[in-house]
Order: C-alpha cells, then structure tokens, then sequence
C-alpha cells in the first residue's frame, strides 16, 4: 500500500511542489525589507514606469503686492524654476542558493533566516544610500536662483554625543527650516544609535525634562523618544557617521564611487564630520522602478543545479530635490 503525500507547498495538487512555500518567501523578504528600513517614506518618492530617471521641478518665491487700479496684472511675480534629475542607479540584487537535500535534511527553518537577510541586505543598501544623499544636500547650493542651499549645524568639537549639544542643535535646526518656510509636517531627524541612548541616558539633565517633563525616553526601555523642536526623531546604524555608517567603528563608507551608482552618492571624505541628519521630506527624492521583489530559478535551472536560487531585487535611485531642507550635525567647533 502506498501513502497519499499531501504536498504543503502545492497549490491545488497540481504543478510546482514549493509553490506556495517561494510565495511566503517573497513575503518574507518584502516584511524583512519593510521592517528593516528608516529612509523609506521620509523623503520624496516617485515611482517609474518608462525611461531611465525622472525630474523633480522645484520654483522660487513668488513676490506680492498692491494692485493699482486700472493697470494690467501681467504676471510680475513669475517665480524662477529648475529641475533636478535622478536617474536610475543599476539593478540592486541580494541572492542566495538554497540546496534541496539541505532543506530536506535540515531539522530547522532555512527559508526564514535566508528571507529575513535578504530583505535586511537590501534595507541597508538602500538607506545607506539616501542617507549619504541627505547628508551631501546639507552642503549644497540651491538649484533655483535667490534660494538658499543647505545647513548645517556645529555641536562642537567632539560634542557628537553631548546631549545637551544635540537639544541645541535641534532647535537651531527647527530654527532654520522656520527661516525657509518649510512645512511643520514632513521634518525629521536620523541619529546614531549612541547619539538616541545618550539623550535617554541623560534626560533628566538637559532641555528635554525642563520642556517635556521626562515624558520622553524610557530608561528602562531606551525608546519613547519622539520629538524636539516638532522633529520626529529615529536612529539607524546606516547614516553618515565621521566617515563611517553608524559610528566611529562602524563599516567605512566607500572611498570612490561604485559601478553601478549612476548618481552621486558622495564618498566617505565627504562625511569626515558628519554625525546626524535633520531634514524636511522635501530635502531628497527616490525614483524606484522595481521593488523590493523576488525572483527563484525556473524548472529547469532548479534540475540542473538541484535546488533554487532566491533573488531578492530593487531597482531605485536617490538624489537631492531642494536643498535648502537638508541639515546636518558637524562634531566641529
């Protein structure tokens, strides 16, 4: 007597053994993915579907005054325009090769584990990208005439994680994108691990607990932290950090650009002094084409090589938009 198999990763009884199961992969990927990233939806974004970059238009000031009576109104406060483009950077992918005796055999999940650092790979290419973008902007003239270009703030020498420094900082920063009218919704801030944990750690001592009564920043969580100066305030290993991702021991930003960034990312003697961000949506923009999504070999690459090959890929590209949004920390005096 022979068993009737009941095939879990079938669909219906019919085709592909591991079709369901490559689904729940690629769903897995997506949530790691999603989990995983800050910058995504703290800047500008734009999907596309024909060509190879987009363009972001950006106007001036328009200027206003008293109409006299009889005259024509024939449009004297014409704002300056300019563009900005991005282009697409070449395809991001992150693989992996998944055996099937391995899988047979295993006595735990491989597809998890494969799925989550797939998705975590990409999530951190992804952010570390946007982020040097943000970072460089600060340092940028305005593409529209009369605007003003980026900031950036000093805490001081050494004073990256001063929490007291930082509070200043902040509203020297909410200060400046008062001056330029950007919008109270939209501003953010990207810290250090270390530099979020500091201001925790030291909540009691600095404007935090005179302006908010220690309502902000857990101790015995080290999160709650949520605003200063009406900036939402996250932290990432992956922004520009004294020349490296995170911290001072972080991984090196890369020294040259790399083949396949098809806009400029900066390189790690841009980011020397760089340790945090504070910006307004507006600051930057993503044009994505693809993603993030999964690809596995078909049939008959899976007989030949006995297994599958799990391709997790995003096509996207980043660049700055209106500079004048885009602040930055510097540990110098």
């Amino acid at each position: 007597m022979t068993a009737t198999l009941t095939q879990l990763g079938q669909s219906n009884k019919a085709g592909d053994k591991k079709a369901l199961f490559l689904k729940l992969f690629t769903g897995e990927v997506y949530e790691a993915f999603r989990n995983a990233t800050v910058a995504k939806g703290l800047v500008m974004n734009r999907t596309l579907k024909n060509g190879k970059e987009a363009q972001f238009i950006h106007t001036g000031r328009v200027s206003a005054g008293y109409h006299t009576p009889g005259s024509a109104i024939l449009g004297s406060g014409n704002p300056p325009v300019a563009e900005t483009t991005i282009a697409m950077d070449d395809l991001l992918v992150a693989s992996a090769f998944v055996y099937d005796l391995d899988e047979t055999m295993a006595q735990y999940d491989i597809r998890g584990p494969i799925a989550r650092q797939i998705g975590q790979a990409l999530a951190e290419f992804y952010d570390r990208r946007i982020f040097r973008v943000l970072d460089r902007a600060s340092g940028l003239s305005a593409a529209v005439t009369g605007e003003p270009g980026g900031f950036r703030v000093n805490l001081g020498a050494n004073k990256e994680y001063d929490a007291q420094a930082l509070v200043d900082g902040f509203f020297e920063a909410a200060s400046r994108l008062d001056e330029i009218a950007a919008p109270k919704d939209g501003r953010v801030a990207v810290l250090s691990p270390r530099q979020y944990y500091a201001l925790i750690s030291q909540v009691d001592t600095n404007i935090l607990y005179r302006e908010y009564g220690n309502t902000q920043g857990s101790m015995n969580t080290g999160e709650g932290l949520y605003e200063i100066a009406g900036i939402k305030i996250y932290k990432s290993n992956n922004i520009p950090f004294l020349g490296k991702y995170g911290s001072a021991s972080g991984t090196s930003i890369d020294a040259a650009a790399v083949t396949g960034e098809n806009n400029n990312y900066g390189v790690a003697a841009d980011f020397t002094n760089a340790c945090g961000l504070i910006f307004h949506r507006d600051a930057a923009g993503v044009v994505e084409a693809i993603g993030p999504a999964v690809q596995t070999t078909g049939a008959d690459t899976k007989v030949i090589y006995q297994g599958d090959v799990i391709v997790g890929r995003l096509a996207y590209g980043a660049g700055p938009v209106r500079v004048s949004c885009a602040g930055a920390f510097r540990n110098v005096a």
